[in-house]
């Protein structure tokens, strides 16, 4: 590898962590710079998952307290979050190279449109609701979102937070630290399968997760300084170039 796909990558990082910080859809940056620099896109998925891990990490540890107040309750939503990300990540590797890259236009087209209506389809940050919800119905759409995430992942956070805002209650901050808990597990045990099926690219993660974590870091100044709007236009913009990508050279 160059030194120059190296930077191309940190580069790709550092964005994919500023924008997931302002106002999330990162994964589209990281799978893309894989994807443009000719990785095998079960390779780039699986490499940008491992990329993307530290960032939910530090995300969680800004919700520690809340999660500490109800990890036992989510026991049962991460339960089967293991599940649906096992059996996810395990049909990602069944597939082979060609397959999954016919399904990945659609994909992106999917989790750009559910990207760019994420304003409209997530929890109001002013919710304060707290009646109790069916106990059915969250474990089983939560498996449904975690077979998605496990295989794929873009726009994972997006359509969690929409579906735990119908499924569970609570406030707009405790759905928002459930999700970031369960991206945890979800992206965790994904990881666990790709690295152990030897599909991650290694030197490309290495070289992005450093960008990813000061990404991260810079998204708070650019957050206050950016509007979220245009932060959300390039994302729905590179979604629908890598479609686009896709569908020609797939």
């Amino acid at each position: 590898m160059s030194l120059l796909v190296i930077a191309l990558l940190f580069v790709a990082g550092f964005l994919s962590g500023a924008i997931n910080a302002v106002a999330g859809g990162g994964t589209f940056i990281t799978f893309g710079a894989l994807s443009l620099i000719g990785v095998p896109p079960i390779v780039a998925n699986a490499t940008s998952s491992i990329a993307q891990l530290p960032g939910y990490m530090t995300s969680s540890l800004a919700y520690l307290t809340d999660i500490r107040r109800f990890w036992r309750s989510a026991l049962i939503l991460a339960a089967v979050s293991v599940v649906g990300s096992l059996g996810g990540a395990l049909f990602l590797l069944y597939l082979d190279n060609e397959e999954f890259a016919a399904l990945v236009p659609w994909l992106l087209l999917a989790a750009t449109a559910l990207f760019a209506a994420g304003p409209w389809i997530a929890p109001s940050r002013d919710r304060h609701e707290t009646a109790p919800r069916s106990r059915i119905a969250g474990p089983i759409v939560q498996f449904v979102t975690s077979i998605y995430g496990g295989f794929f992942g873009a726009g994972m956070g997006i359509m969690m937070l929409a579906t735990l805002g119908l499924t569970e209650s609570g406030d707009y901050h405790r759905l928002n630290a459930l999700k970031n808990l369960l991206a945890n597990v979800i992206a965790i045990v994904a990881i666990v399968v790709f690295v152990s099926g030897g599909v991650v690219y290694w030197i490309g993660a290495l070289a992005m997760i450093p960008g990813v974590a000061l990404g991260g870091y810079a998204g708070v100044w650019m957050a206050r300084r950016v509007p979220q709007v245009v932060v959300r236009s390039f994302v729905v913009a590179v979604g629908l170039f890598l479609a686009g990508y896709y569908f020609v050279t797939g």
